[in-house]
């Protein structure tokens, strides 16, 4: 990684050098099926298959859901950098009150901003309170390095 991973530190107390769009999983899944769809040549194949399995009708507007997830999702330069919800509350709450987490709000834990984040988020903060946000992220940094997605937390 050529930047400092405390740019990846999000205001709400994620890390997203740890997420799985930031570290282009869903790029890589959607080439990934496009290989092996190619490879089996469904791609080709799809209005014969939609006598079998009427869903093939669809096949094109697949194709597009698949672009739509590159586009929409294919890329992210971490939340600091606009990535991300560009609606976030929690992000335009911290920049109002001129915070680098919400770890520096007396609020933080019974925000209500930070509920859609889940626990996940909270926990982060509540452990940037405790070590310092350079000792937290120099943590996360490592557990990326050694190959940590928080995706993988969520596909359990």
């Amino acid at each position: 990684m050529s930047e400092s991973p405390k740019i990846l530190v999000g205001y709400c107390g994620l890390y997203c050098g740890a997420c799985g769009i930031y570290q282009g999983r869903i790029r890589q899944a959607v080439e990934n099926l496009r290989k092996t769809i190619s490879a089996y040549g469904f791609d080709k194949i799809a209005p014969e298959l939609a006598r079998w399995e009427p869903a093939f009708q669809h096949y094109p507007e697949f194709e597009g859901v698949l672009d739509g997830f590159v586009k929409l999702l294919g890329d992210c330069p971490g939340c600091v950098k606009g990535g991300g919800d560009p609606n976030c509350v929690v992000r335009e709450c911290c920049k109002q009150k001129a915070y680098t987490t919400c770890a520096e709000c007396a609020e933080m834990d019974a925000c209500e901003k930070l509920r859609p984040t889940g626990g996940t988020a909270l926990e982060g903060l509540r452990k940037i309170r405790a070590v310092g946000v350079d000792k937290w992220t120099e943590e996360m940094q490592k557990k990326v390095d050694a190959g940590y997605c928080e995706l993988d937390e969520r596909m359990k």
